[in-house]
């Protein structure tokens, strides 16, 4: 009996599972079309990230089947098998479809708002879209919204930016749209083709501008002279559609001492042997520039190097001068004022490190941009001694200053002690000039942030010290305090403290107008 009622049932079984089809695993994503690798060189990984490991490698001019999407990398067809490549090293290939994540329009209420390589405000700066331009939303993640702006994919603030439904009439950002590139790095080699691999044209240098001829991926051609042009990569400079009438000479004759008793070495090195001094006014012949340090002609005859951070070249004189011819200024703008920001630390120099592992370099940076965004707003020129996570020399940020005759220099930092309970922020200040500055901005400071008022103090910092403006360095909180640590990191202190240096920069330039 037993047996044959096993027997019925195994053969009911099977007849019901010749008529159901068997389970089949989650389908995948329909494809997106394909993809032109725009790297040189573009590692496939075995998953969505860079941690994940590498399976193959493409070049530059491949061609890709993309399976799926997820976040900001591509699932393509690679060997037989499947892998994972970065979206932002691709380009849409002919017949391929990449359409916006959202279908919305970006468009920016703030000047120099800056577009960057990653979500992060420690990734290098690709453009800048001023109050009004308008890009393509590709996605968003975490505050960021990722975004096509001339021909350049990168990320920036989501709260910078007023989203809106694209109508039939809004065309995608156009190539021509681009009229200059704007170098910011140190120095950046000029290549012969859109290639690291092709050979080396000239250096150009941080500053200079250049009419754009044409674009190929993250490759910019611009125009170094009436006969020549040469290549650059997209990520080291900033796009731009102001026109440039004449392209900038990448070649400087002379630089100006700015301080007594600067020091001339025999090597491009602060541990170098001093050959010489120079003092403030001082010209001395340009013979070459390596790195932040110029090789300079001596009236004898003999050559020496001096640091960048110690002299003006004739660009930023010309900026200079400018600076003082200053806008007339109503009360509660900073019309015609120039500011300098300066974000401690940063690159190798970390800063603190909190308790929960908050970086001072991070929190500073963004500090900082928040901030500028309300000068600006309010009619300033704002400078930042460092826009990503690059470590700059302490005098190299005082010569920022200096170069721009700045009306005011602020430099942000996060603090911390042995004593853990120690808490607060604090303003200091080094010579008697800059004292007032540090008054109005502490006081200001003290009615937008719920943390310890530890008051104006002097402090013997360079940055303070060796500044002929007026300078103050705020310390905004103590990281090595868990509550000072777990306030200082939240989106609302970030934007309160902002709004508290903002005021009282506005009310000590109030001051001086009476």
């Amino acid at each position: 009996m037993f047996r044959k009622w096993s027997i019925g049932l195994i053969l009911f079984i099977l007849l019901i599972a010749g008529n159901v089809p068997l389970l089949e695993a989650e389908p995948t994503l329909a494809r997106a079309g394909d993809a032109l690798i725009t790297g040189s060189t573009v590692n496939v990984r075995s998953g969505p990230g860079l941690s994940y490991s590498v399976l193959d490698a493409l070049k530059k001019g491949d061609k890709v089947t993309i399976v799926s999407q997820s976040g900001d990398w591509f699932e393509i067809e690679s060997g037989g098998g499947t892998g994972w490549i970065a979206s932002w090293l691709t380009a849409k290939a002919s017949g391929g479809e990449q359409k916006s994540a959202n279908g919305k329009n970006a468009v920016s209420t703030v000047d120099r708002l800056n577009v960057r390589s990653e979500p992060d405000l420690s990734a290098s700066v690709l453009a800048q879209m001023n109050a009004g331009d308008g890009a393509n939303v590709i996605g968003e993640s975490n505050g960021w919204l990722e975004v096509e702006f001339r021909n350049t994919r990168g990320f920036v603030s989501k709260q910078y930016i007023s989203t809106s439904e694209p109508t039939k009439a809004d065309p995608a950002p156009a190539k021509g749209d681009v009229s200059s590139f704007q170098i910011a790095v140190d120095a950046l080699n000029v290549r012969s083709k859109p290639d690291l691999s092709s050979s080396i044209e000239t250096t150009v240098k941080n500053g200079e501008v250049f009419p754009v001829e044409s674009m190929e991926g993250n490759w910019v051609e611009i125009r170094l002279s009436e006969e020549t042009t040469g290549w650059v990569y997209a990520f080291h400079g900033h796009l731009s559609n102001q026109t440039v009438k004449k392209a900038a000479s990448p070649k400087e004759d002379t630089v100006t001492v700015l301080t007594d008793g600067t020091n001339l070495r025999a090597e491009a090195s602060t541990s170098s042997g001093v050959v010489a001094r120079a003092n403030a006014g001082d010209q001395l012949g340009v013979v070459t520039k390596s790195g932040d340090w110029y090789q300079v002609a001596l009236p004898d005859g003999q050559q020496a190097f001096i640091a960048e951070w110690v002299v003006t070249s004739d660009e930023t004189k010309t900026a200079s001068s400018n600076a003082e011819k200053k806008e007339l200024r109503k009360e509660g703008t900073l019309n015609g004022l120039t500011i300098v920001l300066d974000p401690g630390h940063g690159g190798n120099d970390g800063g603190t490190v909190g308790a929960r592992d908050t970086k001072e370099k991070d929190l500073t940076l963004e500090t900082a941009e928040t901030l500028s965004h309300h000068l600006r707003s309010a009619g300033a020129e704002v400078i930042l001694t460092r826009q990503s996570d690059t470590y700059v020399d302490l005098r190299k940020r005082v010569s920022a200053g200096h170069q721009v005759a700045a009306d005011a220099f602020l430099s942000l930092h996060y603090d911390a002690a042995e004593n853990s309970s120690v808490s607060g922020f604090t303003t200091y200040y080094q010579l008697d000039y800059q004292q007032a500055l540090a008054e109005s901005v502490n006081e200001a400071l003290g009615r937008k942030v719920d943390l310890r008022n530890r008051g104006v103090r002097a402090g013997n910092y360079l940055v303070l010290r060796e500044n002929r403006q007026a300078a103050i360095l705020v310390e905004l909180g103590y990281l090595s305090n868990f509550n000072d640590e777990r306030i200082v990191t939240s989106g609302q202190f970030q934007e309160q403290a902002a709004l508290g240096l903002y005021n009282g920069i506005v009310n000590y330039f109030d001051a001086k107008l009476d």
